[in-house]
């Protein structure tokens, strides 16, 4: 009898043991994405990670083998000797609701949760939650205890890529606009930005690695693989880089950011909406006064045009011509001369039916004079500009020069938000920060730039011979993660040439997602386009319905397709190099039983030349495209009643 006795309850153990490590990993609710939790076997003092697998085929496959786990706080370590007392229940997360602007308007995306409870050799706790998403995996960390001040000194996620993982990573810097690098290998070892692509060896799944849902709490961090060279570590801010504390002062019961890994094919990371899926949603109660557009903008063309009354001028006369609702009056309207001033321009702008925005400095550096300056600095600032704006009928303001990632500097974004939303005040950055999905919490948040724009044109001649492939690069990585001031469409050349087709600008306007879209070129440029082309920069929208990548290769060529109401809008980029690229374009992605007028505007004989052609399809059709070596071409689907 106690032989039994004590044989059942060995039984009961092992079953208890099995049914808790078969509850150590979390698969998607459509069964293609799990992630699991392991510890090494027979080493209590090593450190609990996280491994990432896809399902091709019949089977998962691993494509992050390891994911080091733990933080280091000022008063004790979250990574050694951590023991796994509890793992909650499974949860199913249903995100559904609807966006303002960005690459879809209804937003819909499902997980499982499952929490994993730890505690140190101290018995203080920690949580990691991790969530297993149609598209990826998201994770975060839980201080769950009730009271507490602390500073977090390190964290030490770290995502360990195998070799031969094709990768796409730019150097990280402060304004986040250089040049993404593609290999194979580790062997560059530095600070990277993000986000960052990843292409398996197998070439069989794509990831993306970013970070979501970040708060007053923690500060931006970057990635570094400086230790390991095929470690990429989550980073805090370094302590030269800006002003203000490097390290994020916390307060318990404290949740960090949302680490995250978009995973599927290349169209589910460049389709994915997870960044703001897995962010807070929105605090605005209203948000009929929200209007994404397009915008007139001089600076590209006139680096002090806003100075110049009659250039200001000029370019309120672009957008009306148009049909655009916006022009923004870049830096340097405080000293407004040539016929009038800031007043005057205002009223102008008005009088053609057109909503103004405006340039601020964020007044955080003293090195930075460029004006205005000291109007956004601080809450009073704010308020006193932002009731001015009111009374002159602007609608939003362009806030320049962050350069910064610390803790101090994402309350100041938030500030700002804050701030702007009580007057109704639209915001874009620049020299700033990627996005982190406030655009879902702050739907007022049109647009970041966080990328290097045609901009750059003005800088340097690095990006005349850069550009292809770069623009070709940016729909797979930033501009995944959220909308992308790149400042696209551009026929004329600026300080610096472009060596782009002008049927490869005209496809910016559809490939590049912004809420507020700046098309860049000056007058002529747009007066100069044969009716076609002029008038597709009428009509393309900015705020699209759905996205779907038709075709592409990271910094090869892209075709995505847009859709608003019931129109379509398509964009096809090519950077091959030194050969044209004859691009099939299959309308499989149309709605049965429906034909549709489709206009192409492609490249022509040369680069400045473009061919246009009409014809009837319907999903059943396919094309062939011509894009010269750095082409394009952009195409309006329209159905036919």
């Amino acid at each position: 009898m106690q032989t039994n006795k004590i044989l059942s309850t060995g039984l009961l153990l092992l079953f208890s043991v099995l049914a808790f490590a078969q509850q150590l990993s979390v698969v998607s609710p459509n069964q293609k994405v799990k992630a699991v939790l392991l510890h090494p076997e027979n080493n209590e003092s090593s450190e609990w990670f996280l491994k990432v697998e896809y399902q091709t085929g019949e089977d998962f496959n691993t494509i992050i083998p390891k994911i080091n786990l733990g933080l280091v706080r000022s008063d004790q370590d979250f990574s050694k000797a951590l023991s796994l007392t509890k793992v909650e229940s499974t949860k199913t997360i249903k995100e559904e609701y609807t966006a303002i602007h960005g690459k879809r308007l209804q937003r819909k995306n499902t997980a499982n949760e499952i929490t994993f409870c730890f505690e140190n050799e101290n018995k203080s706790k920690l949580n990691v939650v991790v969530r297993a998403w149609n598209d990826g995996v998201t994770f975060r960390y839980e201080f769950p205890e009730k009271e507490g001040d602390f500073v977090i000194q390190d964290e030490l996620t770290a995502y360990t890529i195998p070799n031969k993982t094709n990768r796409w990573l730019e150097e990280f810097d402060l304004s986040n606009e250089r040049l993404y690098a593609n290999s194979d290998s580790a062997s560059v070892q530095k600070n990277w930005s993000y986000p960052a692509l990843f292409e398996t060896p197998e070439k069989d799944c794509w990831y993306l690695i970013h970070e979501a849902g970040l708060d007053r709490s923690y500060c931006a961090t970057k990635l570094n693989n400086n230790s390991v060279a095929e470690q990429y570590k989550v980073t805090l801010p370094h302590p030269g880089e800006g002003e203000g504390e490097a390290l994020p002062q916390i307060t318990l019961p404290w949740k960090s950011p949302w680490r995250v890994i978009v995973v599927g094919s290349l169209a589910d990371v460049v389709e994915s909406t997870l960044v703001d899926d897995v962010s807070k949603p929105s605090v605005l109660e209203n948000t009929d006064w929200i209007k994404p557009g397009v915008a007139s903008w001089n600076y590209w063309s006139h680096n002090h045009g806003t100075k110049d009354f009659k250039t200001v001028c000029e370019f309120a006369d672009l957008a009306a011509k148009m049909n655009w609702p916006y022009t923004l009056l870049d830096w340097e309207w405080d000293q407004m001369e040539n016929g009038g001033n800031l007043e005057d321009a205002i009223d102008y702008i008005h009088s053609l039916g057109l909503k103004p925005l405006m340039w601020y400095n964020s007044s955080m550096f003293k090195w930075i004079t460029s004006t205005p300056v000291d109007r956004m600095k601080t809450h009073e600032n704010r308020v006193e500009e932002f009731t001015k704006l009111n009374k002159l009928g602007v609608y939003g303001v362009k806030i320049d020069f962050f350069l910064s990632e610390k803790q101090y500097m994402i309350d100041y974004y938030l500030d700002i938000l804050e701030d702007a939303a009580q007057f109704n005040i639209m915001v874009y950055f620049h020299g700033c920060l990627v996005p982190r999905g406030w655009q879902r919490t702050y739907p007022h948040l049109m647009t970041y730039e966080g990328v290097r724009g045609a901009e750059w044109y003005n800088n340097g001649p690095e990006l005349t011979a850069a550009a292809p492939e770069h623009n070709n690069v940016l729909p797979y990585t930033r501009n995944v993660v959220g909308s992308m001031d790149y400042t696209p469409v551009t026929f004329t050349n600026s300080q610096y040439p472009h060596i782009t087709s002008y049927a490869h600008e005209l496809a910016l306007s559809v490939v590049f997602e912004s809420g507020i879209q700046h098309f860049a070129d000056r007058p002529e440029g747009f007066r100069n386009l044969p009716d076609a082309a002029r008038t597709f920069l009428k009509e393309v929208p900015v705020v699209w319905d759905e996205t779907k990548l038709l075709d592409g290769y990271p910094g090869r060529f892209t075709v995505i397709a847009r859709k608003k109401a019931g129109n379509w809008y398509v964009g096809g980029i090519n950077s091959e190099g030194r050969r044209e690229r004859q691009q099939a374009l299959d309308f499989s992605f149309l709605p049965d039983g429906k034909k549709y007028r489709l206009t192409l505007i492609s490249d022509g004989e040369h680069d400045t030349v473009f061919s246009t052609q009409y014809m009837v399809v319907d999903n059943s059709s396919s094309i062939n495209v011509k894009m010269l070596r750095r082409g394009g071409f952009a195409a309006v689907l329209k159905p036919l009643e």
